[in-house]
C-alpha cells in the first residue's frame, strides 16, 4: 500500500526519510538532544530511541528557553471516540517536557473538528470530549500550568483570532493540502485556522512574546505548514514542533494504531484480560512457524509488535537491548516476549484506570478561565 500521511489519513508502511523530505521537517541531531539534555539534564527515552524524530525550529525554541524567554507547549486531542495507547504516547512526552522545563501546556480539544468530520452528533462528541479529558487529566499534568482549551466553549477567545488566520489562507491551498472536495462541508475548510490559534493565543491573552512549542504526530505536521507563515504575517513567531513517529497498530507495522479498527488498538480503558487477549490473538509476530525454527534462526523484532511496542513501554536501555538480542537469537520465545509487554501495559493501565476514576473530580482546574 502507499504510503497516506494526513491528519485523516496515515497508510501504508511508512518511510520517514521520505516524509522528512516531503514535508520539508529536519531529522533531530545530535546537537539538538545534547541541547535537550543540557536543559533537562536527561533524554526521555523516545528522544533516545527516536520515536521523536524530526522538528521545526527547535533550537531557536531552546536558544530562546536559555535567554530566559521560557516556552508555552501547544497540544491537543481530537474527541471522536475511546483513546488507545497511541494517543497517550505523545501526550506522555509532553508531560515529561512540561516536568523538566517547567512550562505551560495549553491543550486543545477540537471537538469542532470532529463534529464537522465525523458522523456523530454535536452530543455524542461532547461526551466523548469528557471521556478524554479524563485521559489527559490521568496522566498527570500540572494543574496550575494546564489549560484545557475546547473550541466551541472557549470560541469567545479563539474566533476573532481565528477570522484573522483564515482570511489569509485561500480556500484553494486548503482543497489542496488536504484533497478536499466541492463536497466537503464549509467548516471543514475553515477548521485549520481553528487549530492554529493556540500556538500564539497564550501571547495574545497574557501580552506577551513566548515561543510555542508543539510536540505532535507527524500526520498534524500540515496543519502548521499552512499556517506558520500566515502566523508571522500577524506579528507572531512561528511555534518550533517537535515530531512523533506513530505507534504501529496491533496487526502489523504499516499505518497507526486507530480506536476504529476492531482489535486493532489497546484502548485507556481495557482490562488486563481484554489486553492480553487482543495481543495473543492479534499482535503481529517477528518470530517463526515453528519453537525449532525459532531457537535455529531466531525472530525478527523489527516487525514484532510486542517488541515494538516495548519501546513506548520499557524505559530501560539494557532491558530492551538484552530482549532484543535474546529475540533475534532464538533465546526468547514469540509467547515469551508477548508474555513480557502484556505485563508492562497492563501494570501501566492499571495505574492509569486509578488516576482516571479520580479525574472527573479535577476537571475544573484544568479548564482555561
Amino acid at each position: 500500500m502507499e504510503q497516506k500521511v494526513n491528519p485523516y489519513e496515515v497508510q501504508g508502511k511508512i518511510d520517514y526519510d521520505k516524509l522528512v523530505k516531503d514535508f520539508g521537517i529536519k531529522r533531530l541531531t545530535k546537537s539538538d538532544l545534547d541541547q535537550i539534555k543540557e536543559i533537562a539534564g536527561e533524554l526521555h527515552p523516545y528522544l533516545r530511541r527516536e520515536i521523536f524524530f524530526a522538528n521545526r525550529d527547535l533550537k531557536w525554541c531552546l536558544d530562546e528557553y536559555k535567554k530566559g524567554n521560557q516556552f508555552f507547549l501547544y497540544t491537543g486531542c481530537g474527541p471522536s471516540g475511546p483513546l488507545h495507547l497511541g494517543h497517550l504516547t505523545t501526550w506522555i512526552f509532553t508531560k515529561w517536557l512540561q516536568d523538566k522545563f517547567d512550562v505551560d501546556l495549553w491543550f486543545q480539544f477540537t471537538d469542532d473538528e470532529k463534529f464537522l468530520f465525523k458522523n456523530k452528533s454535536y452530543e455524542e462528541i461532547q461526551e466523548w470530549t469528557h471521556e478524554n479529558m479524563l485521559d489527559v487529566i490521568a496522566l498527570g499534568f500540572n494543574p496550575k500550568k494546564t489549560h484545557f482549551l475546547i473550541d466551541t466553549k472557549h470560541a469567545g477567545i479563539m474566533y476573532p483570532e481565528a477570522i484573522k488566520v483564515a482570511k489569509k489562507i485561500t480556500f484553494s491551498t486548503i482543497k489542496s493540502a488536504f484533497g478536499f472536495t466541492d463536497s466537503n462541508n464549509i467548516g471543514s475548510i475553515f477548521y485549520t485556522a481553528m487549530q492554529t490559534v493556540p500556538a500564539f493565543l497564550p501571547n495574545v491573552l497574557r501580552k506577551e512574546k513566548r515561543p510555542c512549542l508543539i510536540p505532535l504526530g507527524a500526520d498534524q505536521d500540515i496543519h502548521f505548514r499552512i499556517s506558520r507563515d500566515v502566523i508571522e504575517k500577524l506579528g507572531h513567531k512561528k511555534p518550533a514542533i517537535i515530531h512523533t513517529k506513530f505507534m504501529p497498530p496491533i496487526t502489523g507495522i504499516e499505518g497507526k494504531m486507530s480506536s476504529s479498527s476492531a482489535g486493532a488498538a489497546i484502548l485507556t480503558t481495557d482490562d488486563a484480560k481484554t489486553v492480553k487477549k487482543k495481543i495473543n490473538k492479534y499482535a503481529f509476530s517477528g518470530g517463526q512457524p515453528t519453537v525449532e525454527e525459532h531457537r535455529r534462526l531466531g525472530g525478527n523484532p523489527e516487525i514484532d509488535i510486542s517488541y515494538q511496542w516495548l519501546r513506548y513501554f520499557e524505559s530501560d536501555d539494557d532491558k530492551l537491548k538484552e530482549i532484543y538480542d535474546n529475540y533475534k537469537s532464538g533465546k526468547l520465545l514469540s509467547g515469551e516476549l508477548k508474555v513480557i509487554i502484556i505485563d508492562k501495559i497492563n501494570n501501566f493501565l492499571a495505574e492509569h484506570q486509578k488516576k482516571r476514576k479520580n479525574a472527573g473530580k479535577l476537571i475544573s482546574q484544568y479548564i482555561y478561565k
